[in-house]
């Protein structure tokens, strides 16, 4: 009981140091310290003290936004890869097909490309363990395969053609990792950069896009941020000034204890004149909105898609001792025209919040334009132009596109949920990489000259058939291989070159991306109509 005291008392005096600075209210910490001592020190069975103190962490934050929240240091490790621009590793993209580890692209330039490993390549052993034939799962893969810079890992390495077992020992290092997923010329001066997520080194990448679109003859750029969730906020800003004239203002930000900030352009964009046009839908959030409101707001563009998620609140990320973090949210932002598009919320209700996508398309938002109401008071004007937005739950585009829910068949969406499509891809690709790179030496040639063989789709069927997957009528198998041609066309092209000829493949088919060009090419010469 002494060490018990003992422990209060130096967790009370720390305490008061704090309250008497203004920083907390000292009754309710001892208070909180006070249950984790004897809870700890008392309980009739022995506790977990370290998940309590994390049970008591995400309790409280549970309690407030739904953004607010609590995450280990394996989760803020998983967490934070993706924006921070790089990881240690052996720089291979690969995918697990039929319990083997199979390599799709080694990284350019990295550790892998460097000692001689192929795409088509199988590997089998890491540090003689064997990874194949063990029902091994990915993640264990990837835990075996990435390691600290300057690490040296044995790769054992199955390749089609060679009898024998290839061994190769590969130097770790650190492995880039993108954020903006496609850059290409969709159209005779219209430039497209598509951006995944918002994280360290975006704004390097979109300026080197934007630098190579301009020496293919871009003039006007399609923008495309569907399903993109954000990120740093620093990246958003940093990628709106591209855009915007000295002293536009990007966005503001607001809280109760982190005060007002402004982040106005500085006027050396690389993206100053010439056509934008944004793409977004429901999934969208974030810094994405933020970057999507700068344009919208600032008359600098317009905006083509579906409303936007509606994430308009700021984290302040506080690491903590261990390594793990608490993201708390400190401030509301809002874009230039004065709008918080933070969609509504319950504080300690997060159930109906995620729901949010799933209620829209329920009650027909994403389908029809007539399904979207907004009150007079969330009405506001852009600043130079004066053209109506709205706040109060995302941005509104200008121009309106449709989900098309008809597009994919239930026996499409039960085929690759199953991974059929997929490993059929795969298995595809690996077989014929040499024939099609020879046939195709370039992406142009593919575009134009490529057709997805019966063979492939044929395959595809008799799959689904294995496991019991079947189309209702002949009307719904032969809209379901329409589909899959454009998709199997995609994947094909992302593992020959990269994710930049998948969207170009891709793109073509795309409501959104069509109803952007027309926008961009003077096709469509209203403005704005569709958002009244």
């Amino acid at each position: 009981m002494n060490r018990i005291l003992s422990l209060m008392l130096t967790a009370c005096c720390c305490l008061s140091v704090n309250a008497q600075r203004g920083y907390v209210n000292e009754e309710a910490l001892q208070k909180l310290q006070m249950a984790e001592v004897y809870i700890n020190h008392l309980y009739v069975d022995s506790v977990d003290e370290k998940k309590l103190v994390e049970d008591a962490i995400r309790g409280m934050l549970e309690k407030l936004d739904p953004h607010s929240s609590y995450s280990t240091p394996k989760e803020v490790k998983a967490m934070n890869e993706p924006l921070q621009g790089s990881f240690e590793g052996i720089g291979v993209q690969f995918n697990v097909v039929e319990d083997t580890l199979l390599v799709i692209q080694p990284v350019t330039n990295g550790p892998s490309e460097k000692v001689g490993i192929l795409a088509g390549d199988r590997i089998v052993s890491v540090n003689d363990t064997a990874i194949a034939g063990v029902k091994m799962t990915k993640e264990e893969m990837m835990r075996r395969l990435r390691g600290e810079k300057g690490t040296k890992v044995v790769l054992g390495v199955v390749r089609l053609g060679i009898d024998d077992r290839l061994s190769f020992t590969v130097t770790r290092d650190k492995i880039p990792v993108k954020s903006v997923d496609a850059t290409y010329m969709i159209r005779p001066g219209v430039g497209y950069i598509r951006i995944g997520n918002f994280g360290a080194t975006t704004h390097e990448e979109f300026v080197n896009g934007l630098n190579s679109l301009r020496a293919q003859g871009m003039k006007s750029l399609v923008l495309d941020l569907q399903e993109n969730g954000g990120g740093y906020m620093q990246a958003a800003v940093e990628v709106a000034n591209e855009f915007l004239q000295r002293g536009d203002l990007i966005v503001y930000t607001e809280g109760r204890r982190a005060g007002s900030r402004r982040y106005e352009a500085q006027g050396n964009g690389k993206i100053m004149e010439g056509d934008v046009v944004v793409l977004i839908d429901e999934y969208s959030a974030s810094a994405a909105e933020i970057v999507t409101g700068a344009i919208q707001d600032n008359d600098r563009g317009f905006v083509v898609g579906r409303r936007s998620f509606g994430k308009g609140l700021v984290q302040r990320p506080i690491d903590l001792p261990d390594g793990s973090m608490i993201r708390l949210t400190v401030a509301h932002y809002y874009t230039p025209s004065g709008r918080c598009i933070q969609k509504p919320y319950v504080k300690g209700e997060k159930k109906d919040y995620s729901m949010d996508v799933y209620n829209r398309l329920k009650h027909g938002e994403l389908t029809s334009v007539d399904s979207i109401h907004f009150a007079d008071s969330l009405k506001y004007y852009t600043l130079k132009q004066k053209r109506v937005v709205y706040g109060g739950g995302g941005i509104m585009p200008d121009f309106f596109v449709p989900l098309d829910t008809t597009r994919y068949t239930k026996y499409h969406r039960e085929l690759a949920a199953k991974s059929i499509v997929l490993n059929a891809n795969l298995r595809y690709v690996d077989r014929q990489r040499k024939k099609l790179k020879a046939a195709y030496p370039t992406f142009e040639q593919y575009q134009k000259g490529y057709e997805v063989p019966a063979s492939l789709l044929e395959t595809i069927v008799k799959e689904g058939e294995k496991k019991n997957i079947k189309p209702k009528d002949d009307a719904e198998k032969e809209k379901t291989m329409a589909a899959l041609k454009v998709q199997l066309k995609a994947l094909v092209a992302r593992d020959l070159w990269d994710m930049t000829e998948y969207y170009a493949v891709f793109n073509e088919e795309s409501d959104i991306v069509k109803r952007a060009l027309k926008v961009i090419l003077k096709e469509e010469g209203q403005t704005n109509s569709d958002a009244e």
